[in-house]
């Protein structure tokens, strides 16, 4: 029979290796129960999509290189995927969370998402990314935290605000989907939410009785990290503060050089971070405004978001008219100026978008160019839609990537145009083919009258340029090449283009789509298919424990057995862990 000391050392010996196989990177779990609430946001009562029964969700804090699991309950009457704007699942596409990588997941079911935030910092949102589900909510935050040993260019805030700021119709998803199928435009906004609240009441008649607003209670001296994410429908905005400068500090993931803004204008889809200073005296609240930017102004004046910046020794109310607006009326270039001028903190330590190691994408050899072009909607085959190079996206019923996994053939084809076509535009689910490890540069040329913004999941994008008119070769003598800022979505204005360069290293099937949700809906959209002719584990996880099936693979979708747990990693491991861990301590407390 072994001897007491064999098995402690065997003990000590389990204790290590769990100690050295999970301390670096942890598991992060959460769960969400998605369903409809009705609430008022703008004093008109209607069903909004809430998260663990909260409109907004709540926020994902999470540290660099965490595994993060959310299980997701979907108890909607309909069809749902979540997807993480601007998270690098590196090496997993299977958990994107959009239709050309997942099935949805159906009504009364529950689906476990598990992916590394590997190499990540920065300020991010979630959202459900298909039935146009995000204009009802189902958004929230999503922080992921520098580890210790990585330096913030910054001291350390001594506060972190979240800012949920977006365009809101009191037409719940469904209502304005009716409309896009009818051919219909939606039409102007009812309001702009802030933190799915509705304006303080800054004027009598724009703003009705009633209405709840946020309010975000600081402590004066102290400096804040107040992160802003656009998570609307199709308008840009203004955001700003009222007596206080905004020191831009980070932009999706990329740490900027710090500079002051009155106001910044943040387009759908896109998040910012601040760092502002509470240096106001207290005599009165400080107004927070987000207004809609590009459109009517006077006509717009009700979409405006104002919610209520109050100091703890505050004396009394905010009161008198909003900070003002930028004035475009004789600058056209004002606000893309100010795009220009996010630049990227090449000094600061944190996650690089370039695997090369120099981060001097200039120097790089640009291996494939794609001009992608928007035109107003068009009519095709008896439907209104919108296109990207005259091709109007059709999502298929087996997912891209499901498709290359079990070889099914015929639901996809890698023939996306270069250079938009010069025929009459088409339907089709064309993607591009992307050259694992090339340098792709996309030019998005904007030649519709609204503002645009485009957005690819998996990848950081460097925004290499941007100017009015028609893209040509010329315009490449104009590019940043050497601080554009990385980002993972990017503004492209009326009748003008923005250039950026993908260093295509992350293997899967990735979504480059516009964020607006009534042009991505209505077919402006395609994916970029990145391919490692290799097959190994390393550049890509294998097929998920817990896939869903569908389309052509529908057969092999078993019922769901609601009494098993996740079949995930992380929540296996736990019961075993905590064991092992309390064995380890009665070890080394008698010994």
């Amino acid at each position: 029979m072994a001897s007491p000391s064999v098995f402690y050392v065997f003990f000590v010996y389990i204790c290590l290796f769990t100690s050295l196989c999970f301390a670096d990177d942890p598991f992060v779990n959460y769960e969400f129960v998605v369903s409809y609430i009705t609430a008022s946001p703008l004093g008109v009562p209607q069903q909004v999509i809430a998260i663990n029964g909260h409109f907004p969700g709540p926020t994902i804090n999470v540290t660099t290189n965490n595994n993060v699991v959310v299980n997701v309950r979907n108890k909607l009457d309909e069809e749902l995927l979540m997807t993480w704007a601007g998270i690098q699942q590196r090496r997993s596409s299977w958990q994107d969370g959009v239709l050309g990588t997942n099935c949805p997941i159906p009504p009364k079911w529950n689906w476990t998402y598990q992916f590394q935030v590997k190499d990540q910092i920065g300020s991010f949102f979630y959202f459900p990314s298909i039935n146009f589900q995000r204009a009802s909510g189902g958004f929230g935050g999503f922080i992921i935290n520098n580890r210790d040993i990585i330096p913030i260019p910054f001291a350390t805030p001594d506060g972190d605000i979240i800012i949920l700021i977006g365009d809101w119709y009191t037409r719940n998803h469904t209502a304005l989907r009716r409309a896009l199928n009818g051919g219909k435009d939606l039409g102007m906004p009812d309001g702009v939410l802030i933190n799915g609240k509705g304006p303080y009441r800054y004027n009598t008649t724009l703003v009705p009785d009633g209405i709840d607003y946020e309010t975000i209670e600081v402590h004066p001296s102290k400096t804040y990290r107040i992160r802003v994410h656009n998570v609307g429908v199709s308008t840009s905005l203004n955001f700003r503060i009222q007596n206080h400068n905004l020191l831009l500090a980070e932009t999706e993931g990329s740490y900027t050089v710090q500079q002051n803004y009155t106001s910044l204008d943040i387009h759908v889809g896109q998040s910012s971070s601040f760092l502002v200073t509470m240096d106001q005296n207290a005599s009165t609240d400080y107004y927070i405004v987000a207004s809609a930017r590009f459109v009517n102004e006077s006509l717009w004046q009700r979409v405006t978001g104002v919610a209520i910046l109050r100091y703890s020794n505050s004396k009394g109310k905010a009161s008198g008219p909003l900070p003002d607006a930028p004035n475009d009326q004789y600058d056209k270039t004002y606000s893309m100026n100010q795009a220009r001028s996010i630049r990227w903190n090449v000094t600061a330590s944190g996650a690089r978008p370039n695997p090369q190691g120099s981060f001097r994408y200039g120097s790089i050899n640009v291996t494939e160019v794609y001009v992608l072009k928007n035109m107003p909607p068009v009519t095709i085959d008896g439907k209104r839609r919108t296109t990207l190079s005259g091709i109007s996206f059709v999502n298929p019923t087996t997912p891209i990537r499901l498709a290359d996994q079990f070889k099914v053939k015929g639901v996809y084809k890698l023939d996306f145009p270069t250079k938009p076509i010069t025929g009459p535009p088409r339907m089709a689910t064309s993607i591009i083919n992307g050259t694992y490890r090339g340098f792709m540069e996309v030019i998005l040329q904007n030649n519709d009258t609204k503002m645009q913004s485009y957005h690819m999941n998996g990848y950081a994008f460097f925004v290499v340029g941007m100017d009015y008119g028609e893209w040509t070769e010329n315009s490449r003598g104009t590019y940043n090449k050497w601080d554009g800022i990385a980002r993972s979505t990017a503004q492209v204005f009326p009748g003008a283009w923005t250039a950026i360069l993908i260093s295509l290293d992350n293997v899967g099937v990735w979504n480059l789509r516009s964020e607006n949700l009534d042009s991505w809906y209505l077919g402006q959209e395609t994916y970029v298919r990145v391919v490692n002719p290799e097959a190994t584990n390393k550049t890509e996880l294998p097929i998920p424990d817990n896939a869903l099936f569908c389309g052509a693979l529908k057969k092999m979708q078993k019922p769901q057995d609601i009494s098993s747990a996740p079949s995930i990693i992380g929540n296996r491991s736990k019961p075993f862990l905590s064991l092992v861990m309390m064995i380890c301590a009665v070890i080394y407390i008698f010994n």
